[in-house]
């Protein structure tokens, strides 16, 4: 199979309504992903594995956003760039939400329905509500920095890429009572205490990333922006000197970022084997 016919495989899917025949395609595409059999260019080796690590359901769903993330509406020309983002977003939306509902993934009215299954809120930032969990903790997290759910869970692909000691699984999609999408992930709980902003460039120098802004804590290599890394998303462990990521914003860095970036955002696909 080329690239071609993987998409047009993919498109058929989404076409037919996510049929019973459809659904086992989609889950051997997520086998092979995770197995590297099939090669997403999007992603480096590590970050495709970083990918894997968030579950197949965080696989199906960043193949399905891949999918719809090239498609272009007719009126696409008489659309600004922030409007074709917000309709390319609501068509990745509507894929996820329809394939997720087929497999029994889908939550309605998350604020509700999770404190009764998951455990209580502790805690709410910009984008995500956190939910306690026992040993893990429970993320609602928003479309707000995104807009389109490729990026997203590119975010949740990156995160687990370099920072795996705290990687998010993603175990569902939703709405909220004002109906804005939702991507429901597990990360462990880490107990920590903050660490300062000296510390966190230092952790960053070490990993080769150049800080760019210290105002919004932002960080790039050619292929990696990151920004948000103050002291309420990096701790330091109570049981070691170990510094913890448990939050941040981190994308694939493409010139249009104006960070120093090299990459492109490619959708090619190839099998090996």
């Amino acid at each position: 199979m080329n690239n071609a016919d993987f998409w047009a495989s993919v498109h058929t899917i989404i076409a037919e309504g996510f049929t019973s025949e459809g659904l086992l395609k989609l889950d051997s595409y997520a086998e092979q992903f995770i197995s590297g059999r099939l090669v997403y260019q999007r992603f480096s080796p590590q970050e495709q594995h970083g990918c894997s690590a968030g579950g197949a359901t965080n696989v199906i769903a960043s193949l399905l956003a891949g999918a719809e993330a090239g498609t272009d509406s007719e009126d696409q020309g008489t659309l600004s760039d922030y409007q074709r983002e917000c309709q390319l977003g609501a068509q990745q939306e509507a894929v996820i939400e329809q394939w997720a509902k087929a497999v029994g993934l889908w939550t309605e009215c998350v604020e509700e329905t999770l404190p009764k299954s998951l455990g209580e809120q502790i805690a709410e930032g910009g984008e995500a509500v956190v939910y306690d969990h026992g040993s893990t903790l429970i993320k609602s997290i928003g479309l707000d920095y995104f807009i389109q759910p490729i990026f997203a869970l590119d975010r949740i692909s990156l995160h687990n890429t370099y920072f795996p000691e705290t990687r998010l699984t993603v175990l569902g999609f939703g709405r909220d009572k004002r109906g804005e999408f939702k991507i429901i992930a597990e990360q462990p709980y880490i107990e920590g205490q903050p660490v300062s902003d000296e510390e966190i460039a230092d952790y960053m120098r070490q990993m080769d990333f150049e800080l760019k802004n210290p105002r919004n804590w932002t960080y790039a290599t050619s292929d990696i922006y990151l920004s948000d890394m103050h002291d309420e998303n990096v701790i330091r462990s109570k049981k070691s000197d170990t510094l913890f990521v448990v939050d941040c914003d981190i994308r694939i860095n493409t010139p249009e970022l104006r960070q120093g970036g090299t990459r492109t955002l490619s959708t090619e696909v190839h099998f090996i084997g």
